[in-house]
């Protein structure tokens, strides 16, 4: 066997490929010959079947009233049918009493009026053996068969009164084997014809395949390779141009590892560079007038003189830069700044924030919240991710349209959902939803920030967001656990 392996692949190749052609229109021809035998003998029986359930029901008033020369005209009906291309007209059928005798038959010579089952071919006798061990009929028809014949019995009863059983017989020489002769000869036709098709096709698909191959052994043969590996030989212990292909191709995999290996180790370190610099510019852009306009309200807050309505807007203004000024450490891998715990006066506070966004473009803003108490979560990150999940929904939905936001507080665990009735998410879309700078948003506008930063947010109060799209909605839901021990 081995020397066979050996072979250059300009044989090896199409002979395999030969062979696997050959069994598997052998098995397809199998499969389908045995299917077609399989379809035949149950349309055989589902028709038997019928014709005998359709007798019995015809049988009942002629057998009530014992006009068996009527009963012999309706079981021989079948058998004298004038259709021409009926081919699964029964053998035989019988007419048997409430004591297994033969009242009428369609070939009264062979099996006369009176005779017992008993004394008829032991298939007979097997056969209403097991319809009289069931009781009773409870079943519209019983099958059997044997080597030569079918059998279908069918109970004459009316009104649960039985009067005795039906018997049809089909013979499988007359109806079954001529059908399925038939399909076996178109089926090996239609097999020899895909041999000669593909057989050919394969052999030169094969050389075709194969000469690259070897042209490529032979020249990494000129090169005097070493030998090869004990890691290759146990892959492929063989000595053609697929097993030379190898040798070579190990070595050159390693070198191409260690060239990758470089290349990522230098973008890994200019990745982690531009992010430095970015974190850096972020928080010397943002964080120097950020904590100036953080004192002067401050200093409002301590010497100025404000009534209650101004007040609470200077309130809400400090809230949101405090926000701003939590956010940039969000975005900051190594910023953990720990903030207030979130309370019911944190989401008016973003209801009120983006109302006039909704008022801008004439929606309807269906709100719901449950929370009545402080629960341990970071309010900025809270409020940061309601924001932006509001945004979007706000810029995304159509005119006039419907925008929704529920919280629910469900003791262990805080939920958020925001719905829009805008345009859904492609695939495409969805494949890159949570990527900084993606293009590909709800709306198409954006630079995808909102989503990523949301994102981050999530992961680092250890929560999950989803998305679903059902009915023309688009749902994003948040679900952050509570650490309740920390409440007291």
């Amino acid at each position: 066997m081995k020397r066979f392996f050996d072979l250059s692949l300009r044989y090896k190749i199409p002979i395999w490929g030969s062979f696997i052609i050959i069994v598997t229109t052998l098995m397809v021809s199998l499969s389908l010959v045995y299917k077609a035998y399989d379809d035949l003998r149950e349309s055989l029986l589902v028709s038997s079947a019928s014709l005998a359930h359709r007798l019995s029901e015809d049988l009942f008033h002629p057998m009530i009233e014992d006009d068996l020369w009527k009963a012999f005209e309706i079981i021989n009906a079948p058998l004298v049918s004038s259709d021409a291309k009926d081919r699964q007209k029964p053998k035989i059928i019988l007419i048997l009493d409430n004591e297994l005798k033969v009242v009428a038959s369609t070939n009264p010579m062979l099996i006369p009026m009176g005779t017992e089952v008993n004394q008829l071919t032991p298939e007979y006798s097997m056969f209403v053996q097991r319809i009289a061990e069931s009781k009773s009929m409870t079943h519209p028809t019983y099958d059997m068969q044997d080597e030569q014949n079918f059998y279908i019995a069918a109970p004459i009863v009316h009104d649960g009164f039985t009067l005795g059983t039906l018997i049809v017989v089909h013979s499988k020489d007359e109806i079954l084997w001529p059908k399925f002769f038939r399909i076996l000869i178109h089926g090996a036709t239609m097999g020899l014809i895909a041999l000669a098709v593909l057989l050919p096709i394969n052999w030169y698909w094969a050389h075709c395949t194969a000469r690259p191959l070897v042209l490529i052994g032979q020249r990494m043969k000129e090169n005097d390779l070493d030998a090869a590996t004990e890691v290759v030989d146990e892959l492929y212990p063989y000595h053609d141009e697929l097993g030379e292909l190898f040798q070579a191709y190990k070595r050159m995999l390693m070198e191409q590892k260690n060239k990758e290996a470089l290349e990522k180790q230098v973008v890994h370190s200019e990745r982690l560079a531009a992010v430095g610099h970015l974190a850096a510019g972020v928080a010397h852009e943002i964080n120097n007038p950020l904590g100036g306009m953080l004192t002067a309200i401050d200093t409002l807050n301590a010497y100025g003189n404000m009534d209650p309505r101004t007040a609470k807007t200077v309130a809400l203004i400090q809230r949101g830069l405090k926000q701003i000024k939590e956010t940039v450490g969000a975005l900051l891998v190594e910023a953990r700044v720990r903030n207030r715990d979130l309370e019911p006066l944190d989401f008016e506070d973003v209801r009120s924030l983006v109302f006039p966004q909704i008022q801008k473009k004439e929606l309807q803003l269906q709100w719901a919240s449950n929370l009545a108490r402080a629960v341990p979560l970071q309010a900025n990150q809270v409020r940061q991710v309601l924001i932006n999940l509001l945004l979007n929904a706000i810029q995304a939905a159509n005119a006039r349209g419907v925008v929704e936001c529920a919280v629910e507080d469900q003791q262990t665990q805080l939920l958020m959902w925001v719905e829009n009735d805008g345009q859904g998410f492609t695939p495409e879309q969805r494949s890159h939803l949570f990527e900084p700078f993606s293009p590909l948003s709800q709306s198409g506008q954006g630079h995808g920030l909102g989503l990523w930063v949301t994102y981050q947010i999530v992961q680092q109060l250890g929560g999950k967001i989803d998305l679903s799209q059902e009915n023309g909605r688009v749902r994003f839901s948040v679900t952050l656990p509570l650490d309740n021990t920390k409440e007291a």
